[in-house]
């Protein structure tokens, strides 16, 4: 199974398809929708979308040029109360270009229609429901709050997206946390411009597409009217009963699974001028990135790093030593300001001198200087999980850069704005998939972000128990790689006492002595160590004079967390883990062990996952070891059902007891 479709299924129907009219119109509310009580096909629905109509169309001006317009029509009905929260809308729209105006949204027909004694009445949106909000320097929000909105209401509004950049058309949604009843989406593409249609999710959508004359009224230079005239591709999309989106888990994002028209610009082909092609190859994509001033040049500018290095790097011969140090480094010195993207803001220079900058400038600065010292480094591209997954060749699927270093023939990849990364471990919402690693000559290669090197966590475990079930012993653990990592973000800002008390609900309510950690804040490359002593009087049962033990103690599972009869989404575990036990009971005297668990080996097919279990009797003592290996970061969804037999079997040997009886 090709990784693509574990993420993205990409289902377009190109067949000519003609649909029966309908009148989805708004202002055409009924008393029968306002008396529905459950949704006719999912009646957990808290709302729903009645209709979702949209249609894209440009127009035309002799300064701007070519504007693209998008049109959007809701009609949302509310079952429940937890669906209230759909009177209120939000649009995110860009304010930060360069060369081209900002986009602008306008709501419309914003009206709330309820039954009041047998009549419909409509409230009105005004001026005090309508408001905009920064949500940084780049992007703004215009938000709506439909008045008199309550269980049983149906909800009607518009807005319209007008924007000056017609490189990427917003993305359609055809799919949400509520079911849609139907949507139908039109677009109007003048032959100049020719994007690539994607649909995403495996959804039956009707697709139509025909070619038509198409014209825009202007005025010239001198004010005179002016008509341009040209072909242009008119294309719908329609589809009914579309399913809700539901959370699963074990989900990157689940965003990414989302039903969704999404549209790219792939070539410009004007009268009389050159074509020019904007993400054809990966090449292209590129190409087209290192050119931009904000990212090739600022991959150029040293001088100002020159004298750190030559400090840094005194008596310095080893390559990897030179790496670490200028990572450290770096990751120290510079702050990041919570700014994802590929392009600099204020320059690496600046940014430099602030000591703060976003994720190009940090990024950009760290290859700069590991150039300096003679490592070949160079950016990936990557989109972050919650920006989804790039499957084409595409410059705005991306939101991040990484660096990537390379020596003797082996590429690590690094990322200094995080303050818990190391070379080789990457913030978890980094770990998306394919990045694209870009050279300055325009050559391009794929890079797997998915870690291979498994995730490691330990656990030592020397224990005794006593005759009335009281159980005290010494715990070591170790973390490593990712697990390390996730150690460290969750525990930052947390005191000792706090994650204890923490760790001791966890492990069954037991009580936590002498403990201790190290490589917590530091030596990041480096396993956390863990030890501490513990005591508990619940990690057994004695019934008729006998003690009743589960083999793995408080490393038990008792659930197994998949429990849905089908699965729609990948299984995301994020990276290769293995989970390790190695306990040694010693049993009270004057008891011998009366039975236990058999040794169980559990494993898929392809061993990329394996359940052990392993237990025996010497003499006063059990000793017992386990593991659980993961050994890929995402399973398929038609991988689920295997996963969660494997799973539950491995629970169900976990749970049988071991038995002790008196002599």
């Amino acid at each position: 199974m090709k990784l693509r479709t574990i993420f993205i299924s990409i289902v377009l129907i190109l067949t000519a398809v003609k649909t029966k009219a309908q009148n989805y119109e708004l202002g055409k509310v009924t008393i029968a929708e306002l008396e529905e009580k459950v949704h006719p096909v999912d009646t957990t629905a808290s709302a729903a979308i009645l209709f979702k109509k949209g249609k894209t169309f440009f127009t035309y001006n002799q300064k701007n040029g070519f504007s693209v317009h998008n049109v959007y029509e809701f009609k949302i009905k509310i079952y429940k109360k937890e669906g209230l929260k759909w009177a209120d809308q939000k649009v995110r729209f860009y304010v930060g270009y360069e060369n081209l105006d900002k986009d602008q949204v306008e709501f419309s027909n914003a009206v709330t229609y309820n039954l009041e004694n047998g009549s419909i009445v409509k409230t009105k949106l005004n001026n005090q429901g309508e408001f905009k909000q920064n949500v940084n320097k780049y992007w703004k929000e215009k938000i709506i709050t439909l008045p008199n909105v309550k269980v049983g209401s149906v909800i009607e509004y518009k807005y319209t997206l007008k924007s000056d950049n017609i490189v990427k058309l917003p993305d359609f949604d055809i799919q949400y946390r509520i079911p849609v009843n139907y949507f139908e989406y039109k677009t109007e593409i003048p032959e100049f411009y020719i994007y690539k249609p994607i649909l995403i999710g495996n959804l039956p959508v009707k697709f139509d597409s025909k070619l038509a004359r198409g014209s825009q009224n202007y005025a010239n230079e001198y004010g005179q009217s002016r008509t341009l005239t040209y072909n242009q591709i008119n294309s719908s999309y329609s589809c009914r009963d579309i399913p809700a989106l539901i959370d699963e888990p074990y989900v990157n994002n689940v965003e990414n699974y989302k039903g969704s028209i999404n549209q790219e610009l792939e070539r410009v082909r004007m009268p009389e001028q050159p074509v020019k092609d904007y993400s054809i190859t990966w090449e292209g994509v590129a190409t087209t990135i290192f050119k931009e001033e904000k990212f090739g040049k600022e991959l150029n500018e040293r001088s100002f790093v020159i004298e750190d290095v030559k400090r840094l790097l005194t008596n310095v011969e080893s390559q990897n030593e030179k790496l670490n140090i200028i990572f450290q480094f770096v990751q120290n010195k510079m702050n990041w300001n919570d700014e994802n993207g590929y392009y600099v803001d204020s320059g690496v220079v600046k940014a430099y001198a602030a000591q703060t900058g976003n994720v190009a400038e940090i990024n950009f600065i760290l290859i700069n200087m590991l150039k300096l010292a003679g490592i070949e480094a160079n950016p990936v591209l990557v989109s972050t999980l919650e920006n989804g997954v790039p499957v084409y060749p595409t410059r705005t699927g991306f939101n991040y850069v990484i660096a990537a270093a390379e020596i003797d023939g082996k590429q690590i990849l690094l990322d200094a704005t995080h303050k818990f990364t190391s070379p080789g471990i990457l913030p978890l919402n980094v770990l998306n998939w394919k990045g694209r690693l870009i050279k300055k000559d325009g050559t391009s290669e794929e890079i797997d972000l998915n870690p291979h090197t498994a995730s490691i966590e330990a656990s030592i475990v020397m224990a005794k128990i006593d005759s009335s079930g009281k159980m005290e012993g010494i715990i070591r653990a170790q973390k490593t790689n990712y697990e390390a990592y996730n150690f460290r973000i969750r525990n930052a800002g947390k005191s000792t006492e706090n994650y204890l008390e923490t760790l001791e609900g966890k492990l069954g309510e037991l009580k936590i002595s002498n403990y201790k950690v190290e490589n917590k804040s530091t030596n990041l490359s480096d396993p956390v160590l863990e030890t501490f002593n513990f005591a508990t009087d619940n990690q057994s049962e004695t019934i008729g004079g006998k003690i009743f033990i589960n083999p793995l103690l408080f490393f038990t599972r008792s659930k197994n967390p998949f429990i849905q009869e089908k699965r729609q989404m990948a299984i995301y575990f994020g990276y290769p883990s293995q989970e390790k036990i190695n306990l040694s009971l010693e049993i009270p005297e004057g008891y011998v062990v009366e039975s236990m668990p058999k040794p169980v080996r559990i494993s898929s097919e392809d061993k990329k996952i394996v359940f052990v279990l392993n237990i025996f009797n010497d003499q006063n003592k059990i000793q017992i070891t386990s593991s659980r290996e993961i050994n890929k970061s995402t399973f398929g969804a038609d991988e689920y059902e295997v996963l969660k037999n494997l799973f539950q079997k491995a629970i169900i040997s976990q749970n049988e007891k071991i038995v002790l009886k008196k002599i």
